[in-house]
């Protein structure tokens, strides 16, 4: 899991095992070197699910991702969703969270 977050919301709160690469700002001005830049500390031997607070911003991270050769996907919602479903408020399994972006 990664999570794009600016570091002061991933220490309010993180999805366990997650990793912090903050480029949410430079991906929403519309720079992807920021995260290209970063890929050096991304595992690149599993997938990798991008995150952000809605799940928008971290479509671009994953495109990013999947233009480096990554296999990459968005958890759909962000940390909204996950939160959500941490607090059993959704109906519907966690496996309907994920939501792979290809193209």
């Amino acid at each position: 899991m990664l999570d794009i977050r600016p570091e002061s919301d991933y220490g309010r709160r993180a999805i366990d095992g997650s990793l912090n690469v903050p480029v949410y700002d430079d991906l929403r001005r519309g720079d992807d070197d920021a995260l290209r830049g970063r890929l050096d500390g991304i595992p690149d031997d599993r997938e990798v699910v991008t995150v952000c607070k809605m799940g928008i911003v971290a479509k671009r991270a994953t495109r990013v991702l999947d233009e480096a050769g990554y296999e990459a996907s968005t958890l759909a919602g962000g940390m909204s969703g996950w939160n959500g479903y941490q607090r059993g408020s959704l109906g519907y399994r966690l496996r309907s969270l994920w939501w792979r972006l290809r193209g």
